[in-house]
């Protein structure tokens, strides 16, 4: 697989509190990486950072041949990177329809989009029966699907989720996760921070470790998942 996303000796800092240092990482195209540590170990910074959320301290970002390093969220998604990110972002006061088209804004294919619409509709009917109602008054299961399948209305090539699955039934989860692996399927490459270290590891082709803002350790997931320290650590073990 083709090299589609590039982080560099990244570098994100808040005064002197340093976040990230020095991390890289790749995602080849259509390829599922997760990230896993501890709170406050720099993955949610991380993520930012990436998508133009956050000014970088030092290090290089690269997409699709793009040197995105500096460039703005709102310059990045056209070039095809969304982020969900932790706490859905939602806009609570417009109706569920409203977001969904939001998500699409970038695209000139109207027609195609209220399409794609109908069909997330009809595959989340609950969605649908309340697409005139303020997206906030969904559950927190159903802002969530709603939040990833705004993103993947942007047609994104990476999709950048943080803990999707937090505080959510085990229901909610698994439709959670077979989205995206609907999206995975339609090559859509995915890196994933997720509380969940069992989950995620069995959601990903390969996995990144974080701990105090550095990488200490990544390889194949599902050899990762058998790792002694890793499931000391992350699965309590």
């Amino acid at each position: 697989m083709s090299e589609l996303l590039s982080v560099n000796n990244l570098r994100v800092a808040y005064g002197q509190i340093h976040a990230v240092q020095d991390v890289s990482l790749t995602v080849a195209e259509n390829e599922r990486v997760c990230l896993i540590g501890a709170n406050g170990a720099g993955k949610t910074s991380l993520l930012k950072a990436i998508a133009g959320m956050l000014p970088h301290a030092g290090g290089s970002v690269q997409f699709a041949g793009h040197n995105i390093t500096h460039l703005p969220s709102h310059n990045i998604v056209p070039l095809g990177i969304t982020l969900v990110p932790e706490g859905r972002g939602i806009f609570t006061r417009m109706t569920v329809a409203e977001n969904l088209a939001m998500g699409a804004y970038i695209r000139k294919d109207k027609a195609v989009v209220a399409s794609e619409i109908d069909t997330i509709y009809q595959r989340y009917p609950r969605l649908g029966e309340r697409h005139q109602q303020p997206a906030g008054q969904l559950s927190g299961g159903e802002q969530q699907l709603l939040a990833i399948n705004r993103a993947l209305l942007s047609r994104p090539r990476l999709l950048l989720l943080d803990e999707p699955s937090m505080g959510l039934a085990p229901l909610m989860v698994k439709a959670i996760f077979e989205t995206l692996a609907a999206a995975h399927q339609q090559g859509v490459a995915i890196l994933l921070v997720e509380q969940n270290a069992h989950l995620a590891l069995a959601h990903s082709d390969r996995a990144y470790i974080i701990a105090n803002g550095q990488i200490t350790q990544h390889g194949n997931a599902a050899q990762l998942a058998q790792d002694h320290d890793i499931k000391q650590a992350y699965f309590g073990e």
